[in-house]
Parts: C-alpha cells; structure tokens; sequence
C-alpha cells in the first residue's frame, strides 16, 4: 500500500475544522481585524487553505523531500550550471548565530566583523580573477552580467565614446546577448569553427570602433579553453572595446589561469558553481563582479573599504551606476564562497579544478566509446556528447537517455545545449565525485544505449510523473493550488 501522504495534495488531505494548534485565550481585549485596516485592504474571504493536523503537514514535506534529486542524494552531472556538492562546514559556519542575527540598518561600528569578512573576500576575488576591483552586489550571474555591461557603458560615456554593439560566440550563454541589450546594446553573434573556438576571420570582420565588449566563456561551453584568448583581447583592446569574461566556468581554471592575466577587463564569477553556494529553487544566488582598476570608479555601491582601522561602506563616488541590490548584496550566499576560499587556500583551490578537469577527462575516455564527443578527446571541467548517431540509428534522443537514467538513480546531464552539437549532452562531473561514481555512470548510460527503443520512449517508469508537458507549464505556471 502507499503512503497517503507522498502523492496527495495537502488540499485532499483537509478535512473541515483540523488544526495544528490551537492558541491560547487572548489576555488583552479583542480586536477585529476591520478596526485595524482600511476596507480596501480586507480580502472578501478568509484564503482557502487546507485544514491538517501538524503529523499530515510534517510527513507530507518530508515524503516529498524523498521524491527529489538533488546534489546530497544522486550523482548530478549537469554541464554548465557545476551542480557540485556543497560542504555542511560552510552551511553551519555562514550560520553562526553573529552573522544571521546581524541587520543591514545597523550602525558601521556593529558591522565590523562582517564587512571585514566581506572585504576579504573582495580582495580574494580579486586575486584569483587577476582583476582588482570588485563588487559584491549582484544577486546572480545574469545580474553580474548585466552590472559589467552598464559599467562598460559609462566607461565608454564618459570617454565621450559612442559604442553600440557587443560581440558573442555563438556557443556563448543565453543570458549573454540578453544582458547585452538590457543594458542597451546591439548583439552581434561570432561564429565558432567546428573545433569550437572563436573564428578569427569572422571576428575581424565584426570588430569595429562601434564595439564595446566582447564577451567571452573561456573555458567555453563546449568544455574546452580557447588557447587564442590572448589574441583575442589583442584585437578587441587595439579597437578601444573591452573583454567581458563569463566566470560561469571558473571551476576549471582556479589557481592556474587568471582570466586578467590573459586580457579579461571585467567578468563575474558565480560563487554557487565556483565556491559552494547552494544552486537551483530559484535563489538566492550571487554574482560579483570584477573590473581592472580602471573600472573601478564605475562599480556600484556600497564597496566596502578599509582605511587600516575601520571597515565602512563607501558612498557612492561621482562615476559609479549606482546601486544594483539592495543592501550589501546576498550576504549568506557571499558567506559560504567565503568559508569555502578560506578552507581550501591558494593551492586547495587549484587542487579543486584539477580535480574537476581529472573527473572530466575519465568520464569522457568512457563515453566517448559509445556516445561521439564531436569536439575531441580531452577536455576541461566538462564536455558534450552527442546522441544524434542514436536517434538516426534507432530513433533515440538525447531527452529519451536523459529521462532513463532517472530510473537508475541518476540525475540527467544537461541536454539540447549548446546548440551547435545536435541531440547535446553536456556532462560534468565536478570535482567531489569519486571513480566508484563515476564508473557507475558510464556503465549506465552505456546499458541505456543498448535497450529497446520501446522502453526508453516511455521512460522514466519509476517516477511518480513521468514526462510532463515542459513547455506548457513554463508558458502556463500554476500559481497555486485551489480545492476542487
């Protein structure tokens, strides 16, 4: 028999007059809520919330917690977002009862000890970035993007310059050509070669004077490291533009390459990939910024600063944007990138890639045999498979492996991205996994490359849901759920 709980709805758990507790007698006098707030404000009803007792409440989130995958349950290798295991020690230090009990409104003076861990952990963003300027600010990777591109465009104001356009690979993330015309510039896509750097040809015939930024992935989404990106910067710095480096692939480079090192002028990193902030359920996240000194006047503000006594909140200078967050930024996100720096060190954090890139190439010396990797034999902290040779074969997507590794207990890799690998398969591993593991996976996707067509087209067969209309609930979210 199943358990009533982990399939039903706390709706069609209610029965009329169930509490989880009652409160006691008032012991002031009673006041109606209409004495309180203007009629206006008032709700006709009472909100129609299921009636449970507190045991129905508890087992109904707890079994469906056991219906989730997620980092501390399943092996997640899912390419590009790094969904790497966070550590418990950076959970329960960010925690500590001086840190979560702080508010934004108080004094400087009773802030001292978390604007000095916030300005530490500027100043090692700057290092490991090669870029010494840095914000805290933005509240994800996207907003990190965004925040750049509104400093390269008051850069550029204030040379008296008129730059309209940004370049991008066509491998580049999303988020990069929208960022770039939220901030009010033209998207102009480079071609990549069908090894999956950067075209030379088509990016000379691109670069002008009109260019801001070009913006970059490196190590890319193809999972390799484009060895020209110093030419690159060459080419785009003689125009006068800058180069915008998407830090969402840091996890590959910590301690051996600083992307100011070789030409980056801004970039942003993403502390829940790089440095063990929780990923996915929508937030919070984080993603500061870091700018060559020359860019530093046009960050956003508050910037903590430290004059050798105190640590303060700089007000904002004369050239700065302006504020992109409220406050200081997501400090509890901020928090644990910090405790995650400050435990592994110079040479722990390049320990960390190395790792990452170590994971990566056993993985793909095993899957290359059966699942093509288009774009070579080596790779960096990730790489992309294909299955078109399956669904030309015997008519087996990239969607039909993803959806039965759920019945062997794995997550699924990303898939149908990038999109200049047909059927993609973007599969990463992370540093954290152990060769028991991943020997595992490879075994297990190898067994679905070789079952029947049939099975794989209805999996997954052990989930509660199998394949839900995607498209129809990205379009038509169900805001809530209502009683029949």
């Amino acid at each position: 028999m199943r358990n009533r709980t982990s399939t039903q709805l706390l709706f069609e758990l209610s029965r009329p007059g169930r509490r989880s507790f009652a409160l006691p007698a008032l012991d002031v006098p009673e006041r109606s809520v209409q004495d309180l707030l203007p009629a206006d404000s008032l709700a006709e009803a009472p909100p129609p919330l299921p009636e449970v007792v507190e045991p129905d409440v508890v087992r109904h989130f707890s079994n469906l917690s056991t219906l989730n995958m997620s980092v501390d349950t399943h092996f997640y290798p899912l390419g590009s977002c790094t969904m790497k295991y966070n550590p418990k020690r950076n959970e329960r230090l960010s925690s500590l009862p001086g840190l979560v009990h702080l508010h934004p409104y108080q004094p400087e003076e009773t802030l001292q000890g978390l604007l000095q861990l916030l300005f530490e952990l500027q100043q090692m963003l700057g290092e490991i970035s090669g870029l010494p300027a840095v914000t805290l600010q933005p509240a994800a990777g996207a907003h990190g993007e965004l925040t750049a591109l509104m400093v390269a465009a008051a850069h550029f104001r204030a040379a008296g310059e008129t730059r309209t356009k940004v370049l991008a690979p066509d491998s580049a993330h999303g988020t990069n050509p929208a960022s770039a015309r939220m901030a009010g510039f033209q998207t102009v896509t480079v071609k990549s070669t069908n090894a999956g750097f950067v075209d030379m040809d088509d990016l000379r015939s691109k670069l002008d004077d009109s260019v801001a930024v070009f913006m970059i992935t490196n190590p890319n989404t193809l999972g390799l490291f484009d060895r020209q990106v110093a030419r690159i910067a060459d080419l785009v710095h003689e125009k006068g533009g800058l180069i915008y480096l998407d830090g969402a692939n840091m996890n590959a480079i910590l301690g051996i390459a600083r992307p100011g090192d070789f030409g980056a002028d801004m970039m942003h990193f993403n502390p829940h990939k790089t440095f063990s902030g929780p990923h996915g359920g929508g937030g919070p996240g984080a993603g500061p910024v870091c700018v060559r000194q020359m860019l530093g006047d046009y960050l956003p503000t508050p910037v903590v600063s430290f004059d050798g006594e105190r640590y303060s909140l700089e007000k904002a200078p004369p050239k700065s944007i302006g504020r992109v967050r409220s406050f200081f930024g997501n400090v509890g996100v901020l928090l644990r990138a910090y405790c995650y720096i400050r435990t592994f060190g110079p040479d722990g954090l390049r320990a960390v890639s190395e790792n990452a890139v170590l994971n990566a190439n056993y993985l793909l010396s095993r899957v290359r045999h059966f699942l093509p990797v288009p774009q070579g034999d080596r790779c960096m902290h990730e790489f992309v498979a294909s299955a078109a040779d399956l669904k030309r074969g015997r008519g087996v997507t990239a969607m039909d492996i993803a959806k039965r590794l759920l019945d062997y207990g794995f997550h699924a890799p990303t898939v149908y991205f990038p999109l200049t690998v047909p059927e993609a398969m973007m599969i990463e591993p992370t540093e954290t996994e152990s060769k028991e593991t991943l020997d595992a996976f490879a075994e297990t996707l190898f067994r679905i490359t070789d079952e029947a067509p049939e099975l794989l087209h209805e999996a997954p067969h052990s989930t509660l849901v199998s394949r839900p209309d995607e498209v129809q609930a990205a379009r038509k979210p169900v805001m809530r759920w209502k009683p029949e």
